[in-house]
């Protein structure tokens, strides 16, 4: 496998998730993986009135206890496989000054995803999102959002599937390509690159019987055109069967795109590993 490190990994210490770190471990370890970093959820003030199917506090995180367990694991599987501690982020504009001292007061991260889960208060994963919308319109307004989110808070170490919200529209396939949303897309490529922050290639939409990955193929190649190559690769599995999920095709589209070498961080430094 080119592909030896997952990036993005979840356990129960995220709400929608029951597996323990150890299961997923193991599984990694099944897999052939040398590093694998987990990055349980926290998204604070997420909006559980806007979203009634989640219940309330599901995506709290409970990060002294994650630590702890997380120290534990790093230590009895040490000599079998690079363990990584990570957070991942929901990301609000407003909540800016609060995440800033949220990090800056956790500095045994090595790794941190900033994702865009909201849209006008909503998770586009609930279909709620796209009443009173066309999925043109839900589109460009969580574009539009996901880059005022990134340029109020730059304090991440990559920017999680940039396109989550097409894994939720009916006609995505028909409907969103880079072209058709260049002038949304581009201002986001622009500020990951000139704020050092990588671009997560999420392969979770490949699990679940999509065409592609996070962020489309065309997508990554504006990326590169623009002067893009730092890349982290992670497969958001929330159970131990999608770990490392479609990794060797991920990394033939890759290489087929131009990119040979895909990142992992330490201490919030990234490190470069051949794919």
């Amino acid at each position: 496998m080119k592909i030896i490190a997952d990036c993005h990994l979840h356990t129960s210490f995220s709400g929608d998730s029951t597996a323990s770190m150890e299961t997923q471990i193991l599984a990694g370890i099944q897999q052939g993986l040398q590093y694998m970093c987990f990055t349980d959820h926290y998204d604070p003030e997420f909006p559980y009135e806007n979203n009634p199917d989640v219940a309330p506090g599901t995506f709290e995180l409970d990060y002294p206890s994650y630590r702890r367990e997380f120290l534990s694991m790093k230590e009895k599987y040490k000599d079998v496989i690079e363990l990584r501690f990570g957070i991942e982020l929901g990301l609000q504009a407003h909540l800016a000054p609060f995440l800033r001292e949220y990090t800056s007061s956790h500095q045994d991260l090595d790794f941190i995803i900033g994702s865009n889960h909201l849209c006008a208060g909503f998770d586009p994963y609930y279909p709620d999102f796209l009443i009173g919308r066309t999925e043109e319109e839900a589109l460009n307004l969580y574009l539009e959002e996901s880059l005022v989110n990134i340029r109020a808070f730059d304090g991440i170490d990559s920017c999680g599937h940039l396109d989550y919200v097409a894994r939720y529209l009916p006609h995505r396939d028909q409907l969103y390509t880079y072209a058709a949303f260049a002038d949304r897309i581009d201002p986001i490529l622009t500020e990951l690159i000139s704020k050092g922050i990588a671009l997560e290639i999420n392969t979770a939409p490949l699990m679940k019987g999509f065409r592609y990955f996070n962020p489309l193929p065309d997508i990554l190649t504006r990326y590169k055109e623009m002067g893009g190559e730092l890349i982290t690769i992670g497969s958001d599995a929330h159970v131990p069967e999608k770990i490392a999920g479609r990794f060797e095709e991920t990394a033939e589209i890759l290489q087929s795109l131009g990119f040979r070498y895909y990142a992992v961080y330490a201490d919030r430094k990234p490190q470069m590993l051949p794919l």
